[in-house]
């Protein structure tokens, strides 16, 4: 991934699994803001190493890449919302271990999740995969390019930091992957002509946790 930037398209790069991954994700709750997935039969293998979901990933974070955290966000006319700008700060673990450097901590949909430090948030990568075709209109991702190199941002500097750093705006079609550094800052705006936008966020990462620390997958 372009270091200053901490984003790039990958046109098509999820079209031969799409049929797969919708036939796997069809039983799930539809038109909610944002589900957490776990579980799910016969999703995790389409996004392991040796797929070509996986490869994406792989090509930043070579062969010990591997999927740690999924959601899926369906947004619809029935279900438009927002999210500001932000940075993701939280992985999803096995069980709660006091270790250094990790917290707080929160439970989500059942899973334990935690802060860990930003030093191991760095080297992460974040895939969108989309489901359905999201144009200028239809409430695509946002991203502040470069911000992922700032590290942790306090919530008073990230006005700011969008401003200087600009904002890239990811559209797609249905199978079009988005990969970036994990903790790049983004946001989403409400649709201004909703229609059906289903995304998979998947957080991939090669490395392990200290201290005993598992992460929880998918």
């Amino acid at each position: 991934m372009p270091a200053e930037r901490g984003l790039e398209h990958h046109p098509g790069a999820a079209a031969p699994v799409l049929p797969e991954l919708l036939s796997a994700l069809a039983g799930l709750p539809i038109e909610r803001a944002g589900t957490r997935l776990r579980g799910v039969s016969g999703f995790g293998e389409l996004l392991e190493g040796g797929g070509v979901i996986g490869a994406v990933a792989a090509n930043y974070l070579g062969d010990s890449a591997r999927p740690v955290r999924a959601l899926l966000f369906d947004k619809s006319d029935a279900s438009n919302w927002s999210l500001g700008w932000h940075q993701d700060r939280t992985i999803a673990v096995v069980e709660r271990r006091d270790v250094d450097g990790f917290g707080p901590w929160t439970v989500k949909a059942g899973m334990v999740h935690v802060e860990p430090p930003a030093a191991l948030q760095a080297p992460m990568i974040t895939l969108r995969i989309h489901l359905d075709p999201v144009d200028e209109s239809n409430a695509p991702l946002l991203v502040a390019p470069g911000s992922h190199r700032l590290g942790r941002i306090p919530q008073a500097d990230i006005a700011a930091v969008v401003q200087r750093c600009g904002t890239a705006t990811c559209t797609a079609e249905a199978g079009d992957v988005w990969a970036y550094a994990t903790p790049i800052l983004h946001a989403s705006n409400e649709a201004v002509q909703p229609r059906r936008r289903r995304v998979l966020q998947i957080d991939y990462a090669a490395d392990e946790l200290p201290g005993g620390l598992r992460w929880l997958g998918i």
